[in-house]
């Protein structure tokens, strides 16, 4: 039985179409991947399917009793519960039942001997127990590690989280209510390669319906049986995954073209031999012909989204050792380093990954090799003539107030090269004009690629490049990649670029650097190898030794994280007294302004100013502590 169908769906904003007469069902079991360039309405049709939103038309009918699970983008999450709390609602049933079982219990120790009472009480004993209760405890505290939270955070209020973090925590809500019909938008944001892998794989025992929108190619490709494609206002079903896909609407769109030019062609000769004989001896063969146009049903041209025109600027011959890491330790303090080296390099023209789970110090060794942060020891050495170029995940070298034109114009571009570039990465018009602070994600990260096409690079050095950019975008980045005749060290999640890519790996793995040399293959199949030996039964002497310096990392890790969450409190309270302070000031403030004392008003805005200062500067102290502990979780 179908559990959802739409009929006729359209949605528009401000007499804008962005789809219209979609139709679609969601058969049981289903597994579907919903892709499309941004902008095209995928997270609003996901939306309207789970019952969230309102077509501008059409309709969408329910199973009878259908359970719908929905994940957004950006969930809106309770900031005082707590990550296990939040995830205990989707079993707020069994709660019921465990409590009505104790309330039993009580009874039955009152009236041991009561037939009726003991037969209630096994009877809703088996109910809890078929309905996985004396099982759901260990499943939230699964499901919770599973996605990437870290034990130390079950019971830390949800404002204290990191918006990633707190993304994860309504993934694992949302999972753990094993509705009929799951609806996922971008679950594998926020998750590193050991979280989507998970993910995959709880997916795959799940028994309900699945849509999903995803920009993680390779995510799509373990999961997707059928592939939704919205784009230009309408909706295309493609049996298989991912891959299949890709092969079938290159197909699809080379038959298209082909009989749109068939059709042209013949238009052509048509008009052709209309003009030639419309006054002469076939004057009634041409008229006919032209009626015969006339009623022709014209095939509209092919429409296929732009991708923007990802390229790399040449790259310099450099020497043909462009980097090396001489034992360098990375960190922010000799007692917590982060990261440690042995020796390795990077030639000339080879393409790196760097991994490891969140929190690992991926993003402080490419600050340290770009020298924002000196090592805590060790060397950092580059070869002749090389020359980094930097993308930063946060995109932070790009100014809020700042336009998209002013970026590229303060390189030395002149103005029509300056707005050539930036049509191809997709700025046409006014677009142009825009703020940074008004840029979505997807546009931010064209913009910094656009910043590293207009510099003479040898040394990519690249922060999860793919992040926020959509399908199309990440195969014409791919590619330019590819074509760049420079050196590569880059940081992602994305697997798929990670296999097509990376002649080699480098993995964080516990706080060290691991080197292999023959790509993405070889490091799963040395991890799969360590889980192998590490579930293997250990010698007892050797088994003595790893408890005892297990037992010792674990007293220096309690006692790190006991000084860091002292500061922390330290800093909430000082940041809930200068909030305190400065709603006093601004409430004078308002008073001095009405009363037009233009001294006191100077005076209190200048202790405004400084008080504003002080907890900003908390708040990033603040934030700085939370992502030690953050990391110190990761270790």
């Amino acid at each position: 039985m179908t559990r959802i169908i739409g009929e006729h769906l359209a949605l528009s904003y401000g007499g804008f179409d962005i789809f219209e007469a979609i139709n679609v069902q969601i058969p049981p079991k289903a597994r579907i991947a919903l892709v499309g360039p941004n902008g095209c309405g995928k997270s609003s049709l996901v939306r309207i399917l789970a019952g969230e939103q309102a077509p501008t038309s059409g309709r969408v009918n329910w199973a009878r009793g259908l359970r719908i699970g929905y994940l957004p983008q950006l969930p809106n999450l309770p900031p005082d519960e707590t990550p296990m709390g939040y995830v205990r609602r989707a079993f707020a049933h069994l709660d019921e039942q465990a409590a009505h079982l104790r309330h039993l219990e009580e009874v039955l120790a009152k009236r041991p001997d009561d037939a009726e009472v003991l037969a209630a009480y096994a009877e809703a004993q088996a109910r809890f127990e078929a309905a996985g209760g004396y099982t759901y405890e260990a499943r939230m505290r699964h499901i919770l590690l599973g996605v990437g939270v870290p034990e130390t955070l079950f019971d830390a209020p949800l404002r204290h989280l990191s918006g990633g973090q707190q993304t994860r925590v309504a993934l694992a809500q949302v999972l753990a209510t094993t509705p009929d019909v799951l609806f996922l938008d971008e679950p594998t944001n926020h998750l590193d390669v050991d979280g989507v892998e998970w993910l995959e794989q709880f997916l795959a025992a799940y028994d309900g319906a699945l849509v999903f929108v995803a920009h993680d190619r390779a995510f799509i490709d373990a999961v997707a049986t059928v592939v939704w494609d919205l784009s230009h206002g309408r909706l295309r079903e493609y049996k298989g995954n991912y891959s299949a896909y890709v092969e079938q609407r290159a197909e699809e769109l080379a038959r298209e073209q082909a009989a749109y030019e068939r059709q042209q062609a013949e238009i052509a000769r048509t008009e052709a031999f209309i003009r030639r004989y419309m006054a002469g001896q076939k004057s009634r063969q041409a008229r006919g012909r032209r009626k015969q146009l006339a009623r022709l049903q014209r095939r509209d041209r092919p429409q296929t989204y732009r991708p923007p025109r990802l390229r790399l600027p040449p790259a310099e011959r450099t020497g043909d050792n462009v980097l090396e890491l001489n034992e360098v330790v990375a960190g922010y303090a000799p007692e917590k380093p982060l990261v440690r080296t042995g020796v390795q390099r990077i030639m000339r023209g080879e393409r790196v990954a760097l991994v490891g789970p969140n929190g690992s110090g991926k993003t402080t060794l490419l600050r340290t090799i770009l020298g924002d942060i000196p090592p805590l020891s060790g060397h950092v050495r580059l070869g002749a003539k090389v020359r980094i170029g930097y993308f930063a995940q946060t995109h932070a070298h790009l100014r809020p107030e700042a336009t998209v034109l002013q970026h590229i114009l303060e390189q030395g571009v002149l103005y029509e090269e300056a707005r050539a570039l930036l049509a191809a990465y997709l700025f046409t018009g006014d677009a142009i004009e825009k703020r940074v602070a008004d840029l979505s994600g997807g546009e931010r990260a064209r913009l910094a690629l656009a910043l590293l096409a207009v510099q003479q690079t040898t040394l990519l050095l690249l922060d999860e490049p793919t992040n926020h950019l959509d399908i199309p975008s990440q195969e014409a980045f791919q590619a330019a990649l590819e074509a760049f005749a420079g050196t590569i060290l880059f940081v992602s999640h994305d697997r798929y670029l990670i296999e097509h890519l990376a002649d080699q790996v480098w993995a964080i793995v516990h706080g060290q650097l691991w080197q292999f040399e023959d790509g993405w293959p070889a490091y799963r199949a040395w991890l799969r190898e360590q889980v192998r030996v590490a579930d293997a039964p250990a010698d007892g002497a050797m088994a003595y030794e790893a408890r005892k310096a297990a037992r010792r990392a674990a007293e220096r890790k309690r006692r790190v994280r006991q000084r860091l969450e002292a500061e922390q409190a330290e800093l909430e309270a000082r940041m809930a007294s200068l909030e305190t302070e400065l709603a006093t000031l601004s409430a004078s403030l308002a008073t001095a302004s009405e009363q037009g004392d233009v001294e006191a008003t100077a005076r209190l805005g200048e202790v405004y100013a400084r008080v504003e200062a002080a907890l900003q500067a908390a708040e990033e102290a603040w934030l700085q502590i939370a992502e030690a502990l953050e990391e110190e979780d990761a270790v």
